[in-house]
């Protein structure tokens, strides 16, 4: 089965959305941030599909893996049939931000369009879906403290905020090609990378292969109902 990577574009966005919530359905940040008895799969679609039309506003580095044409030669035991342009895979980055300068006015205006477009979600769909709201809040406290201690470059750093491949393909090496379309522009600008993984195994050992290292355990303690995620970063690589 040929499968191509490619910039983020608007057609593919509805496609994207279904792989998060496909992938992402046992995460166990996802799991801890959800309420699994109050979860509206509409409302946390549109939520995603609002930040991905954002990401692509503001030209940030969003990459999808598509089926390139109809095939069933995988070695399973049953016979699959993925339809051309079909997303299996994505890697959701943001691009580095220097301190020291100022937000561009463009993205200020895309960022209230997004809160004006969740505003309207929550209206629409009374409510955040089954989002904890609480727990969102602990998360990005804890992230912004571990940020503080790792964010050493002042040049700053990719950041992959997500990445997720269709249990379909998975073995093929979807992930990785997912990965290095931005590590490899990563090493071309000197710049480091920056990732969390909500899964210890096996997913460090998959980012370190890549030339990512584990420089801290961020743990989210609600009440003892505990969320611990794990944060790396990547140097660039220098090649020979």
């Amino acid at each position: 089965m040929s499968i191509e990577i490619v910039p983020l574009a608007e057609a593919d966005i509805a496609g994207v959305v279904d792989c998060v919530q496909s992938t992402f359905a046992d995460d166990p940040y996802f799991r801890w941030a959800f309420d699994a008895a109050k979860f509206k799969a509409e409302r946390n679609a549109a939520s995603i599909a609002a930040h991905l039309q954002f990401s692509l506003n503001c030209g940030h580095p969003v990459f999808v893996a598509k089926v390139g044409r109809a095939a069933s030669d995988l070695k399973t035991d049953h016979e699959i049939r993925l339809a051309p342009g079909t997303v299996v895979g994505f890697s959701w980055w943001t691009p580095p931000e220097v301190p020291a300068l100022s937000q561009p006015w463009s993205v200020w205006a895309q960022e209230w369009l997004l809160s004006f477009r969740q505003l309207m979600f929550n209206i629409r769909f009374a409510g955040r879906g089954g989002l904890d709201v609480r727990r969102y809040w602990l998360w990005k406290k804890m992230q912004k403290n571990a940020l503080n201690d790792l964010w050493t470059d002042p040049r700053g750093y990719y950041y992959c905020s997500l990445l997720g491949v269709s249990s379909q393909v998975r073995g093929m090496g979807v992930g990785k090609r997912l990965m290095e379309v931005i590590l490899q522009k990563a090493d071309e600008e000197g710049i480091s990378c920056y990732l969390e993984s909500s899964k210890g195994y096996p997913n460090i050992a998959i980012y370190e292969k890549m030339g990512f290292e584990l420089n801290q355990e961020i743990t989210c303690d609600d009440g003892g109902n505990i969320c611990k995620l794990y944060g790396m970063t990547r140097k660039p690589q220098i090649k020979a």
